[in-house]
């Protein structure tokens, strides 16, 4: 009865655990529901918002799957920490799918699977890319995160709600540090210069030459710190 006890403890502190870290990470106060800061939120979201969250929610999931997948296939340290970055990411989406009512495009799905079959096909492509080489692994990286930020740009335009604007610019500091994250890597690795795939020139050069922000990247340079392989390998 005891070992049972324990266990059902255990369990309850995670889910609580798992709950308020997901609500801080949306910055929004747990266990009340409000926004830490003082914002009014609407009854509802206009279609073109909770469109905008649902996909974020898997493309932020698409982010964490691809690193997870990565790293198994090449025990580089980076993506082992980024990943863990992306999971508090589409975990953020997720409250606030549970906050405004709107059903949640990732529920069910395993490591790999998606509802958006553009997302799905985008997931096959990038994981057998980088399966390639170390090189094109970390290209792959930076190619997500380029695609993050420009998608985050789109969908912030489409939104005055303050809520959800505060979880996009924490997504969008955690992307840019994860972007220079895997430039500083793929010198590392290979000595290789990384140039954009999707991002304009100018854009890019702004977000590399800046310094790491905060977001929810975990403190964002801690990521970049994961250069040798076989460092950070879970036992």
């Amino acid at each position: 009865m005891f070992k049972k006890l324990l266990a059902i403890g255990a369990i309850a502190l995670f889910t609580l655990t798992s709950t308020v870290f997901a609500a801080g990470a949306a910055g929004i106060t747990p266990g009340t529901g409000i926004a830490a800061q003082p914002t009014v939120a609407p009854a509802t979201l206009s279609p073109a918002e909770a469109a905008g969250l649902q996909f974020m929610r898997e493309e932020e999931k698409l982010a964490h799957d691809v690193y997870v997948t990565l790293y198994e296939k090449w025990d580089l340290a980076a993506f082992n920490s980024i990943a863990a970055s992306e999971q508090k990411h589409t975990d953020a989406v997720a409250y606030l799918l549970e906050r405004y009512d709107v059903s949640d495009s990732a529920a069910g799905n395993d490591l790999g699977e998606f509802t958006d079959p553009e997302l799905q096909a985008l997931y096959d492509n990038l994981v057998a890319q980088g399966s390639e080489s170390i090189a094109e692994a970390i290209k792959v990286g930076a190619a997500i995160e380029e695609i993050d930020i420009l998608d985050l740009q789109e969908r912030m335009a489409e939104t005055t709600n303050a809520d959800i604007l505060r979880v996009y610019k924490n997504l969008m500091a955690g992307s840019e540090n994860h972007l220079r994250a895997f430039v500083t890597n793929l010198k590392a690795q290979t000595g290789e210069v990384y140039a954009p795939q999707y991002m304009d020139q100018g854009a890019y050069d702004a977000i590399v030459a800046a310094a790491n922000g905060r977001g929810n990247s975990g403190r964002g340079s801690r990521a970049a710190g994961g250069f040798s392989r076989g460092g950070g390998r879970r036992p």
